[in-house]
């Protein structure tokens, strides 16, 4: 057993006693309740399973959690695909994949929402060429499984919000 303590969508969690061989994405569904969090392939390569690490600096990163021990995100701040609605309204992401029916199935839909919400913030950090960015919105997705072959869709709903809002995601150009 060990103890551990994190941040869940802003919320503190712990301490609270752990086996050494939970997994986060058990942590999230089975003790939490949280079941937004998706087990895909229980093998890190479906990336159904997908949250948001936030680091200190302000950067973010996605993580797997099927395969992942809870206790490796002992002291950390994570998001969850939970954390995207704000006050009961969705966010410009969510509204975008229901308008482009990004999803089918809907299984992967919480990787692929915590994905590009990831890729928002660094853009908005560090902004690319309007040139850049089919490649970098491919990029990002990329390793995300859609069994449904929803693809160009969830592509097509991340492009929508990033031009929706350019002078903040894209570099200004003359």
């Amino acid at each position: 057993m060990t103890t551990l303590s994190l941040t869940i969508n802003g919320r503190k969690h712990g301490p609270m006693d752990v086996r050494d061989d939970l997994s986060m994405n058990d942590l999230l569904r089975e003790m939490l309740g949280m079941t937004g969090t998706k087990f895909g392939c229980g093998a890190a390569q479906c990336l159904s399973c997908a949250i948001i690490v936030d680091e200190p600096d302000g950067s973010s990163y996605t993580s797997p959690t099927c395969i992942a021990p809870a206790v490796n995100f002992d002291g950390k701040s994570i998001r969850t695909v939970e954390s995207h609605a704000r006050d009961g309204q969705l966010s410009a992401l969510q509204q975008a994949f229901i308008d482009h029916f990004a999803f089918q199935c809907g299984y992967c839909t919480s990787g692929f929402l915590n994905e590009g919400q990831v890729l928002l913030e660094r853009l908005a950090r560090t902004p690319v060429a309007r040139e850049a960015l089919e490649q970098t919105i491919a990029d990002a997705l990329d390793g995300h499984l859609c069994r449904c072959t929803g693809y160009i869709k969830y592509h097509e709903a991340v492009r929508d919000v990033i031009l929706a809002d350019s002078s903040r995601y894209l570099v200004a150009t003359k």
